[in-house]
C-alpha cells in the first residue's frame, strides 16, 4: 500500500506567558496508508488535534517531515489540498443561512459543483433538514453539517477530528455506517475520537499518542493482543478455596465475590484439571480479551495501571515531555480562525 499520511519526528512547542515554552508534540510518527480507517487517539493535552493542524498546514512546526498524499507538507499542500476533506476542531458556521446555503457557498468557493451540496446532506442525514437554518441546529447536527463540508470536494483522504462529537448513540451509529461506506469506496479515512468502543469498531489501524509522542501503532488487533494477559474468569461453588488451590499451582489469581480472574493461563485445561482433581467444578471459564478503552488507558496512564510499560511498535519509549494544555501557541494565533475545515 502506499503512504496517504506519513509523519516523521515531528515537534512543535507552545509559548505563554505564565508557562514559558512548552513541548506538546515531541518526535511523533505517523503513518496512515490508502484504504485505512485509521484511528489517532490520546487523552486531553495529548497532541493529537495540534498534529492535526500542523499536517494541514494550520499550525508551524519546530521540525520534523510531513507530508500529504504523497506532497510535502506545508509546501507543496496547494497542490493536493482539493483531494483533501478536513475538521480539524469545531467549525463556526453562520446561524442565519441554512445548512444548504452553507454548503453552497462553500462549494463555489471551492470549484465544486453547486449539485454536490444535495449529496453530501444525504449522506450525513441532513437532507430534510437542509432548509433549517444553522442556529436552529443540535450540537450533533453542526457536526453532521461539518462533515457534510469535508465531503464537498469528495475527498480521496478525510481527517476527521472528533466527528463524533454531541451525537447521541443514533448519530454515533450513523457516523460510523458513513465511515464504513467511505472507506468501502476507497476513501482513506483518519479520525481522532474519544469513543474508544466507536474506534474499534470502525477502524483497522490505530495510532496512540501521549504527552506528544507515539505509544502505539499498528493494526487494532495487533495492538490488542500486545497487551493480552491470557486471563479467564473462573466461576466455581467456593471460590475462596479455588483461589488458594490455584495460587498453589503457580497461577495469579484476583478474587472477586462471585468470580475468581486468573491470569497467565497458557491451557485453560489446567484450571478444570487442578480443581476437580480437589472436587470443585467450574461453572463458567470465559477467556478476558483486552479492549481497545483499556489498553489506552494503560498506555497514557489514565486508567488504574499508571505505567507505561513499552511501546507497541517495539521502540523504546523516551522520557514524557511535559502536557500543552491551556498553552497558546503564538506562532499561529493570527490563523486560529481557520481551523474549522480545509
Amino acid at each position: 500500500m502506499s503512504a496517504v499520511i506519513e509523519i516523521e519526528g515531528l515537534r512543535k512547542t507552545f509559548h505563554s506567558v505564565r508557562h514559558g515554552r512548552r513541548v506538546a508534540v515531541d518526535g511523533f510518527d505517523l503513518l496512515v496508508e490508502a484504504g485505512q480507517v485509521h484511528g489517532f487517539l490520546g487523552p486531553n493535552g495529548s497532541g493529537k488535534t495540534t498534529t492535526l493542524r500542523a499536517l494541514l498546514g494550520l499550525v508551524r512546526p519546530d521540525s520534523g517531515r510531513m507530508s500529504v498524499l504523497g506532497a510535502p507538507s506545508p509546501a507543496q499542500l496547494p497542490q493536493v489540498a482539493g483531494r483533501v476533506g478536513a475538521i480539524v476542531e469545531s467549525p463556526q458556521f453562520f446561524g442565519n443561512f441554512t445548512g444548504h446555503r452553507t454548503l453552497r457557498l462553500l462549494a463555489r468557493a471551492g470549484g465544486v459543483p453547486v449539485g454536490r451540496v444535495d449529496e453530501v446532506l444525504e449522506q450525513v442525514g441532513l437532507l430534510e433538514r437542509g432548509g433549517d437554518r444553522v442556529k436552529g441546529y443540535s450540537l450533533g447536527m453542526k457536526q453532521r453539517l461539518a462533515v457534510a463540508s469535508a465531503l464537498l470536494k469528495d475527498p480521496e483522504l478525510l481527517i476527521l477530528d472528533e466527528p463524533a462529537n454531541g451525537l447521541d448513540p443514533a448519530g454515533i451509529r450513523e457516523m460510523r455506517d458513513l465511515m464504513r461506506s467511505l472507506a468501502a469506496a476507497g476513501v482513506t479515512v483518519l479520525v481522532s475520537s474519544h469513543i474508544l468502543g466507536e474506534i474499534q469498531l470502525i477502524c483497522d489501524h490505530v495510532t496512540i499518542i501521549s504527552q506528544g509522542r507515539r505509544v502505539a501503532a499498528g493494526r487494532v488487533d495487533e495492538v490488542l493482543a500486545g497487551f493480552d494477559q491470557h486471563e479467564f474468569l473462573v466461576r466455581v461453588a467456593e471460590p475462596e478455596r479455588a483461589a488458594e488451590l490455584l495460587r498453589e499451582a503457580g497461577l495469579p489469581v484476583a478474587a472477586h465475590p462471585e468470580h475468581l480472574v486468573v491470569g497467565q493461563v497458557t491451557d485453560p485445561s489446567v484450571l478444570s484439571r487442578v480443581l476437580g482433581e480437589q472436587g470443585l467444578w467450574v461453572t463458567e471459564l470465559t477467556p478476558l480479551r483486552p479492549d481497545l478503552e483499556s489498553v489506552f488507558l494503560e498506555l497514557t496512564g489514565e486508567g488504574s495501571h499508571l505505567a507505561l510499560p513499552r511501546q507497541v511498535d517495539g521502540s523504546a519509549l523516551p522520557d514524557a515531555a511535559p502536557p500543552a494544555d491551556g498553552l497558546i501557541d503564538l506562532d499561529a494565533e493570527a490563523g486560529a480562525g481557520r481551523g474549522g475545515n480545509a
